[in-house]
């Protein structure tokens, strides 16, 4: 497994290849402390994810994101000192498939990539998979909604596969966490709830007055059953 490190913090970089030289030692790491640099690798070289930090010296990371998806479906796992809810989500607009915020432990880095790629793994059979009032791709990346094709992350699929497996019940924040990560984790609320975010935005017509995701206070999230 090769994994490109889009980091200029030499602690940060040192701290994830001591990660995986512990838990994934077969794994060859490669580092770029500049986004431009970064790119030029991943144009040169075959990748399986990308670990891209925010906060670089000459282009933004949102920017180097959205030039990666201009090219590679590459799982891309960002990391982030930023709390503030808007650039969680220009994060994900702009097609991370996770991210993690700094302080982070080497074992959650390592079980958060683990999880992203698992969730790379191709599923055989048809193209579609008919879920409650959703047709999903097998990859979850696309559902069709009221006869419209929406493009989603693979998470935002995930979750909204989750919903609607128990379309009008309660699914816990839990549940929707396990689904996601595989487990429970502090801080998985927060992340459930720009995830849901996300998904209201493409999905919903008015967004600040959901009619299909529907919130139960401290609980979790519903499908609404009239999806006419």
């Amino acid at each position: 497994m090769k994994i490109l490190v889009i980091e200029d913090d030499k602690e940060i970089t040192e701290c994830i290849q001591l990660a995986f030289k512990v838990g994934w030692p077969f794994t060859e790491v490669i580092c770029s402390s500049k986004g431009s640099e970064g790119l030029k690798y991943l144009g040169e070289k075959k990748f399986d994810a990308v670990l891209l930090d925010l906060g670089l010296p000459d282009i933004d990371g949102i920017d180097v994101l959205k030039q990666i998806r201009a090219f590679s479906n590459i799982p891309v796992v960002v990391m982030t000192v930023r709390s503030e809810e808007i650039s969680v989500i220009r994060c994900l607009e702009a097609g991370a498939d996770e991210y993690i915020r700094k302080p982070f432990g080497q074992l959650e880095l390592l079980a958060r990539l683990k999880v992203v790629l698992r969730r790379q793994i191709p599923i055989q059979g048809e193209p579609t998979a008919i879920v409650g009032p959703f047709a999903f791709s097998y990859s979850y990346r696309k559902v069709v909604s009221r006869g419209k094709d929406v493009f989603l992350t693979t998470t935002e699929g995930l979750i909204l596969k989750k919903l609607a497996e128990n379309i009008g019940k309660i699914v816990s924040f839990s549940t929707l966490a396990e689904t996601i990560w595989g487990d429970d984790y502090p801080g998985a609320v927060e992340s459930i709830r720009v995830y849901i975010l996300r998904l209201r935005k493409k999905l919903e017509v008015d967004p600040k007055h959901p009619g299909i995701i529907i919130s139960h206070a401290n609980l979790g999230y519903s499908l609404s059953t009239n999806l006419d």
